[in-house]
Protein backbone atom coordinates (compact mmCIF):
# COMPACT_ATOMS: atom_id res chain seq x y z
CA UNK A 1 0.00 0.00 0.00
CA UNK A 2 0.93 3.54 -0.54
CA UNK A 3 3.46 4.77 2.73
CA UNK A 4 0.74 7.51 2.97
CA UNK A 5 -2.16 4.60 3.91
CA UNK A 6 -0.20 3.19 5.84
CA UNK A 7 0.87 5.76 8.38
CA UNK A 8 -2.42 6.61 8.11
CA UNK A 9 -3.51 3.22 9.83
CA UNK A 10 -0.39 3.67 12.06
CA UNK A 11 -1.31 6.12 13.33
CA UNK A 12 -5.19 6.10 13.28
CA UNK A 13 -6.35 3.08 13.18
CA UNK A 14 -9.74 2.70 15.19
CA UNK A 15 -7.98 -0.22 17.73
CA UNK A 16 -3.71 -0.73 17.13
CA UNK A 17 -3.38 3.26 16.08
CA UNK A 18 -0.90 5.26 17.59
CA UNK A 19 -3.53 8.50 18.68
CA UNK A 20 -6.26 6.19 19.46
CA UNK A 21 -5.01 3.60 21.62
CA UNK A 22 -5.07 4.07 25.12
CA UNK A 23 -2.85 1.85 26.31
CA UNK A 24 -0.22 4.38 25.33
CA UNK A 25 1.20 6.93 27.36
CA UNK A 26 2.01 10.09 24.50
CA UNK A 27 2.14 13.16 26.15
CA UNK A 28 4.52 14.96 29.07
CA UNK A 29 7.89 13.87 30.24
CA UNK A 30 7.04 10.29 30.63
CA UNK A 31 5.53 9.59 27.44
CA UNK A 32 6.85 10.74 24.07
CA UNK A 33 6.95 13.81 23.55
CA UNK A 34 6.02 17.11 25.32
CA UNK A 35 4.73 20.51 23.27
CA UNK A 36 5.02 23.64 24.29
CA UNK A 37 1.64 23.99 26.00
CA UNK A 38 2.61 21.43 28.61
CA UNK A 39 5.78 22.21 29.13
CA UNK A 40 5.14 25.81 30.69
CA UNK A 41 1.45 28.30 31.25
CA UNK A 42 3.50 30.68 29.70
CA UNK A 43 2.77 30.00 26.49
CA UNK A 44 -0.88 29.33 26.71
CA UNK A 45 -1.28 32.62 28.93
CA UNK A 46 1.08 34.75 25.96
CA UNK A 47 -1.64 33.15 23.59
CA UNK A 48 -4.34 34.28 25.52
CA UNK A 49 -3.48 37.54 25.33
CA UNK A 50 -2.52 37.59 21.67
CA UNK A 51 -7.01 35.50 21.15
CA UNK A 52 -8.01 38.83 23.07
CA UNK A 53 -6.06 41.41 20.45
CA UNK A 54 -7.51 39.53 17.68
CA UNK A 55 -11.33 39.50 19.91
CA UNK A 56 -10.78 43.22 19.78
CA UNK A 57 -9.93 43.38 15.74
CA UNK A 58 -12.93 41.82 15.10
CA UNK A 59 -15.00 44.49 17.13
CA UNK A 60 -15.45 42.58 20.16
CA UNK A 61 -18.68 40.36 19.12
CA UNK A 62 -21.32 39.18 22.15
CA UNK A 63 -19.99 35.43 21.18
CA UNK A 64 -17.01 34.21 19.42
CA UNK A 65 -15.50 30.51 19.14
CA UNK A 66 -12.21 29.02 19.42
CA UNK A 67 -11.51 26.02 17.90
CA UNK A 68 -8.77 24.01 18.96
CA UNK A 69 -7.28 21.44 16.36
CA UNK A 70 -5.57 18.24 18.07
CA UNK A 71 -6.30 19.47 21.35
CA UNK A 72 -4.31 16.70 23.04
CA UNK A 73 -4.43 16.25 26.75
CA UNK A 74 -6.48 19.72 26.98
CA UNK A 75 -3.97 21.47 28.66
CA UNK A 76 -3.60 24.61 26.69
CA UNK A 77 -7.72 24.99 26.44
CA UNK A 78 -7.62 24.78 30.70
CA UNK A 79 -4.74 27.84 30.86
CA UNK A 80 -6.05 29.35 27.72
CA UNK A 81 -9.47 29.61 29.59
CA UNK A 82 -8.03 30.22 32.88
CA UNK A 83 -5.90 33.10 31.84
CA UNK A 84 -8.89 34.95 30.10
CA UNK A 85 -11.03 34.36 33.17
CA UNK A 86 -9.16 35.57 35.44
CA UNK A 87 -7.53 38.78 33.11
CA UNK A 88 -10.31 39.12 30.24
CA UNK A 89 -13.55 38.56 31.71
CA UNK A 90 -15.60 40.20 28.86
CA UNK A 91 -13.63 38.43 26.44
CA UNK A 92 -13.98 35.35 28.35
CA UNK A 93 -17.72 36.01 28.75
CA UNK A 94 -17.88 35.53 25.40
CA UNK A 95 -15.33 32.84 24.07
CA UNK A 96 -17.03 29.17 23.26
CA UNK A 97 -14.29 27.04 23.20
CA UNK A 98 -14.46 23.56 21.07
CA UNK A 99 -11.50 21.17 21.03
CA UNK A 100 -11.01 18.50 18.33
CA UNK A 101 -9.55 15.41 18.16
CA UNK A 102 -6.06 15.31 16.11
CA UNK A 103 -7.94 12.68 13.90
CA UNK A 104 -11.58 14.52 13.68
CA UNK A 105 -12.88 16.28 11.16
CA UNK A 106 -11.86 19.65 10.29
CA UNK A 107 -14.32 22.10 11.98
CA UNK A 108 -13.91 25.93 12.35
CA UNK A 109 -16.19 28.70 13.36
CA UNK A 110 -18.44 31.23 12.13
CA UNK A 111 -16.89 34.11 13.88
CA UNK A 112 -13.88 33.24 16.24
CA UNK A 113 -10.17 31.16 15.64
CA UNK A 114 -9.08 27.82 14.81
CA UNK A 115 -5.99 27.80 16.52
CA UNK A 116 -3.43 24.28 16.19
CA UNK A 117 -0.50 23.25 17.63
CA UNK A 118 1.78 20.53 16.09
CA UNK A 119 -1.40 19.40 14.41
CA UNK A 120 -0.07 19.29 10.61
CA UNK A 121 3.04 17.62 11.27
CA UNK A 122 0.93 14.05 11.82
CA UNK A 123 -1.30 13.81 9.36
CA UNK A 124 -0.26 11.25 6.59
CA UNK A 125 2.10 11.79 4.12
CA UNK A 126 3.16 10.72 0.76
CA UNK A 127 6.60 9.66 -0.44
CA UNK A 128 7.93 9.92 -3.22
CA UNK A 129 10.87 9.56 -5.74
CA UNK A 130 12.40 9.77 -8.97
CA UNK A 131 11.02 6.40 -9.69
CA UNK A 132 7.54 7.09 -8.32
CA UNK A 133 5.63 6.63 -4.70
CA UNK A 134 7.13 4.95 -2.22
CA UNK A 135 4.90 2.16 -0.69
CA UNK A 136 5.01 -0.65 2.33
CA UNK A 137 4.77 -4.32 1.59
CA UNK A 138 6.00 -7.40 3.20
CA UNK A 139 9.28 -9.22 3.09
CA UNK A 140 9.71 -12.63 3.06
CA UNK A 141 9.84 -12.85 7.18
CA UNK A 142 6.46 -10.61 7.44
CA UNK A 143 8.23 -7.76 8.25
CA UNK A 144 7.41 -3.86 6.73
CA UNK A 145 9.88 -3.22 3.88
CA UNK A 146 9.52 -0.19 1.09
CA UNK A 147 8.87 -0.70 -2.47
CA UNK A 148 8.15 1.79 -5.45
CA UNK A 149 5.28 2.03 -7.40
CA UNK A 150 2.92 4.74 -9.36
CA UNK A 151 1.57 7.40 -7.72
CA UNK A 152 -1.78 6.49 -6.37
CA UNK A 153 -3.52 9.79 -7.28
CA UNK A 154 -2.70 12.50 -10.02
CA UNK A 155 -2.90 15.04 -7.55
CA UNK A 156 0.94 14.01 -6.29
CA UNK A 157 2.32 15.37 -9.86
CA UNK A 158 -0.15 18.15 -9.65
CA UNK A 159 1.66 19.16 -6.55
CA UNK A 160 5.23 18.80 -7.85
CA UNK A 161 4.24 21.21 -10.89
CA UNK A 162 2.18 23.90 -8.80
CA UNK A 163 5.43 23.99 -6.54
CA UNK A 164 7.88 23.44 -9.49
CA UNK A 165 9.44 20.88 -7.01
CA UNK A 166 11.98 19.23 -9.31
CA UNK A 167 13.60 15.52 -8.08
CA UNK A 168 17.24 14.55 -7.88
CA UNK A 169 18.53 11.32 -8.57
CA UNK A 170 17.68 9.37 -4.99
CA UNK A 171 16.13 12.18 -3.21
CA UNK A 172 13.40 11.66 -1.79
CA UNK A 173 10.43 14.08 -0.84
CA UNK A 174 7.17 13.95 1.39
CA UNK A 175 3.81 15.68 -0.28
CA UNK A 176 1.11 16.06 2.88
CA UNK A 177 -1.97 16.28 0.57
CA UNK A 178 -4.18 16.07 3.87
CA UNK A 179 -2.94 20.27 4.46
CA UNK A 180 -5.34 21.13 1.82
CA UNK A 181 -8.00 19.20 2.60
CA UNK A 182 -7.86 20.23 6.30
CA UNK A 183 -7.75 24.34 5.49
CA UNK A 184 -10.38 23.84 2.69
CA UNK A 185 -12.53 22.33 5.41
CA UNK A 186 -11.77 25.22 7.63
CA UNK A 187 -12.09 27.81 5.27
CA UNK A 188 -15.27 27.08 4.24
CA UNK A 189 -16.81 27.27 7.82
CA UNK A 190 -15.34 30.53 8.79
CA UNK A 191 -16.71 33.59 7.95
CA UNK A 192 -15.15 36.05 10.57
CA UNK A 193 -11.73 35.22 11.93
CA UNK A 194 -8.33 33.89 11.85
CA UNK A 195 -6.57 30.50 11.49
CA UNK A 196 -3.30 30.53 13.75
CA UNK A 197 -1.07 27.55 13.05
CA UNK A 198 1.83 26.14 14.85
CA UNK A 199 4.29 23.89 13.98
CA UNK A 200 7.94 23.18 12.58
CA UNK A 201 8.94 23.42 8.82
CA UNK A 202 10.39 25.36 6.02
CA UNK A 203 9.25 27.17 2.64
CA UNK A 204 8.85 24.88 -0.33
CA UNK A 205 12.73 25.48 -1.75
CA UNK A 206 14.24 24.75 1.54
CA UNK A 207 11.92 21.90 2.40
CA UNK A 208 12.51 20.29 -0.84
CA UNK A 209 16.55 21.29 -1.11
CA UNK A 210 18.32 17.22 -1.76
CA UNK A 211 21.11 19.07 -0.37
CA UNK A 212 19.62 20.23 2.67
CA UNK A 213 17.11 16.99 2.91
CA UNK A 214 18.07 14.57 0.53
CA UNK A 215 15.61 11.79 2.55
CA UNK A 216 12.70 14.13 3.17
CA UNK A 217 11.90 14.88 6.83
CA UNK A 218 9.83 11.63 7.99
CA UNK A 219 10.51 10.90 11.65
CA UNK A 220 9.03 8.53 14.00
CA UNK A 221 9.51 9.23 17.99
CA UNK A 222 9.15 6.95 20.98
CA UNK A 223 10.39 8.06 24.76
CA UNK A 224 11.56 11.43 23.29
CA UNK A 225 14.17 9.73 21.16
CA UNK A 226 14.31 9.09 17.35
CA UNK A 227 13.51 5.26 16.31
CA UNK A 228 15.59 3.91 14.03
CA UNK A 229 13.45 2.05 11.75
CA UNK A 230 9.89 4.03 10.76
CA UNK A 231 8.51 0.88 9.74
CA UNK A 232 9.67 -1.09 12.41
CA UNK A 233 6.56 -1.43 15.51
CA UNK A 234 3.26 0.57 13.43
CA UNK A 235 1.26 1.82 16.31
CA UNK A 236 3.85 2.12 19.28
CA UNK A 237 5.46 5.65 17.65
CA UNK A 238 4.44 8.69 16.37
CA UNK A 239 5.54 9.53 12.88
CA UNK A 240 5.60 13.34 11.57
CA UNK A 241 7.63 15.29 8.75
CA UNK A 242 8.05 19.07 8.30
CA UNK A 243 4.87 22.02 7.65
CA UNK A 244 5.17 22.77 4.10
CA UNK A 245 4.51 26.91 4.95
CA UNK A 246 4.44 27.61 1.38
CA UNK A 247 1.95 25.40 0.49
CA UNK A 248 -0.25 26.45 3.83
CA UNK A 249 0.03 29.83 2.88
CA UNK A 250 -0.30 29.79 -1.11
CA UNK A 251 -3.49 27.39 -0.55
CA UNK A 252 -4.81 29.95 2.27
CA UNK A 253 -4.51 33.10 -0.12
CA UNK A 254 -6.47 31.10 -2.84
CA UNK A 255 -9.40 30.28 -0.47
CA UNK A 256 -9.37 33.50 0.97
CA UNK A 257 -7.26 33.79 3.91
CA UNK A 258 -4.47 36.06 3.93
CA UNK A 259 -1.45 35.95 5.58
CA UNK A 260 -1.21 38.26 8.42
CA UNK A 261 1.73 36.89 10.58
CA UNK A 262 4.51 34.72 9.99
CA UNK A 263 7.48 34.13 12.50
CA UNK A 264 9.33 31.87 14.48
CA UNK A 265 7.86 30.77 17.95
CA UNK A 266 10.14 32.28 19.91
CA UNK A 267 10.11 35.76 18.24
CA UNK A 268 6.35 36.11 18.07
CA UNK A 269 6.23 34.83 21.30
CA UNK A 270 8.09 37.85 21.90
CA UNK A 271 6.10 40.07 19.81
CA UNK A 272 2.75 38.65 21.59
CA UNK A 273 4.04 39.74 25.20
CA UNK A 274 5.61 36.79 26.66
CA UNK A 275 7.92 39.22 28.88
CA UNK A 276 5.19 41.25 30.05
CA UNK A 277 3.17 37.77 31.37
CA UNK A 278 6.35 36.57 32.87
CA UNK A 279 6.59 39.47 35.04
CA UNK A 280 2.80 39.22 35.74
CA UNK A 281 2.99 35.92 36.57
CA UNK A 282 6.42 36.33 38.70
CA UNK A 283 5.09 39.28 40.77
CA UNK A 284 1.81 37.40 41.47
CA UNK A 285 4.23 33.95 42.03
CA UNK A 286 4.27 32.88 46.13
CA UNK A 287 7.62 31.35 46.17
CA UNK A 288 11.00 32.06 44.62
CA UNK A 289 11.03 28.43 43.20
CA UNK A 290 7.76 29.28 40.93
CA UNK A 291 9.88 32.74 40.08
CA UNK A 292 12.82 30.79 39.42
CA UNK A 293 10.79 28.14 37.16
CA UNK A 294 9.02 30.94 35.63
CA UNK A 295 11.98 32.76 34.44
CA UNK A 296 13.78 29.16 33.10
CA UNK A 297 10.69 28.43 30.97
CA UNK A 298 10.57 32.26 29.28
CA UNK A 299 14.70 31.14 28.78
CA UNK A 300 13.63 27.91 26.99
CA UNK A 301 11.07 29.75 24.92
CA UNK A 302 12.91 32.83 23.58
CA UNK A 303 17.22 31.54 23.75
CA UNK A 304 18.49 31.20 20.31
CA UNK A 305 18.49 27.90 18.96
CA UNK A 306 16.40 26.21 21.47
CA UNK A 307 13.03 24.58 21.08
CA UNK A 308 10.47 27.64 19.90
CA UNK A 309 13.53 28.87 17.45
CA UNK A 310 12.83 25.67 15.77
CA UNK A 311 9.25 25.77 15.01
CA UNK A 312 7.04 28.36 13.55
CA UNK A 313 3.72 30.37 13.79
CA UNK A 314 1.33 31.15 11.07
CA UNK A 315 -1.59 33.59 11.43
CA UNK A 316 -3.92 33.82 8.58
CA UNK A 317 -7.36 36.18 8.42
CA UNK A 318 -10.23 35.78 6.77
CA UNK A 319 -10.69 38.13 4.19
Amino acid sequence: MPFRDWMEAALYDPEGGYYTRIDLNRWGREGDYRTSAERSELFAATFARYFVRLYEELGRPSEWTIVEGGAGDRTFERRVLRELEEKYPAAFAATRYHATEINGAAEAPECGLYFSNELLDAFPVHRLNTEGELSVTLDSENNFTWTIGPHSTPRLAEFLAAHQVQLAPGQVVEINLAIDDWLAAVASKLKHGYVITVDYGAESPELYDPALRPHGTLRAFSKHGFVDDVLSSPGDYDITSSVNWTQVKVTGERLGLETVEFASQDQFLLRAGLLEVLQEKSDRAPADSEKLKLAGDAREMILPGGMASSFQVLVQKRR
